[in-house]
């Protein structure tokens, strides 16, 4: 029996101007580095200059997972273990086709075509990180502009992982809320479970959205199956954490984690 602890957060989703980006990094890593956690799954790591700041708060996570791009990590995609890897994979999602991306935002589209799955392969276990494009409207709908693209993604990171000869823990920000239809369908077929049960928490800070919307759960930690044993689970980065600058949110993400026996 092996002990592994995951965790998965969403590192940035703020502006760029006035973030404190290199404060929150390091008060990210400092949560991590005092943690039992064995693996973390970050996303939207979009430049190298963010892997820098990550990995230098994190030492003790000496083995580091990513696919390189031009800018940074592909797909903003960033694992750091402490448990020694054996490969690393990367399947980007298919550029999407016009009929796709039909009254989509320009920047949807653009985003769209840089997004994918980062697989990470320790002993006897596989670890992927995902990262979906934001549906902006809100709106999980069949009818919904997002709608087509999003089950594009989703269906090639269920083709990665039924290529998978190991059990698998896939987390990441789905960007989409746990009560839609395509989110339902995609856990239906692909029989993944969510460690955190059917009645999975709200993982976006409720203070940045507007005054009309509610947090859903649009961030998920899932098991490939039932091999996999969930002792614990909870939420981080619950609240406004110390920084050189004042008390803040790191992220406007809540963070997953689970403790796993395989």
């Amino acid at each position: 029996m092996v002990q592994l602890t995951v965790a998965s957060l969403n590192t940035r989703g703020m502006p760029l101007r006035g973030s404190r980006l290199g404060e929150r990094y390091a008060a990210i890593g400092a949560v991590f580095e005092a943690s039992d956690v064995d693996v973390v799954n970050f996303q939207e790591v979009l430049t190298y200059y963010h892997l820098r700041q990550l990995v230098r708060a994190m030492p003790s996570y000496r083995f580091v997972s990513f696919r390189r791009s031009v800018a940074g990590p592909a797909g903003g995609l960033l694992t750091l273990s402490r448990t020694a890897i054996a490969r690393i994979d990367y399947t980007h999602f298919p550029l999407p086709a016009a009929a796709d991306v039909v009254g989509l935002p320009r920047l949807s589209r653009q985003q769209a075509r840089l997004k994918g799955v980062l697989v990470t392969h320790l002993a006897g276990v596989a670890v992927l990180n995902t990262h979906l494009l934001a549906n902006f409207d809100g709106d999980w709908s069949e009818t919904n502009r997002y709608y087509r693209l999003q089950h594009q993604q989703l269906t090639t990171l269920a083709h990665a992982v039924a290529a998978l000869d190991k059990p698998a823990v896939i987390t990441g920000d789905f960007n989409l809320a746990s009560n839609s239809p395509l989110y339902r369908t995609f856990i239906q077929d692909t029989g993944l479970l969510n460690a955190f049960g059917d009645n999975c928490p709200p993982t976006f800070h409720a203070s940045y959205l507007r005054s009309n919307q509610s947090p859903h759960c649009i961030d998920f930690l899932l098991l490939s199956d039932s091999s996999i044993t969930v002792k614990t689970t909870q939420l981080t980065f619950t609240g406004p954490l110390p920084m050189p600058g004042g008390h803040d949110y790191l992220t406007d993400h809540l963070g997953l984690q689970a403790h796993l026996t395989l």
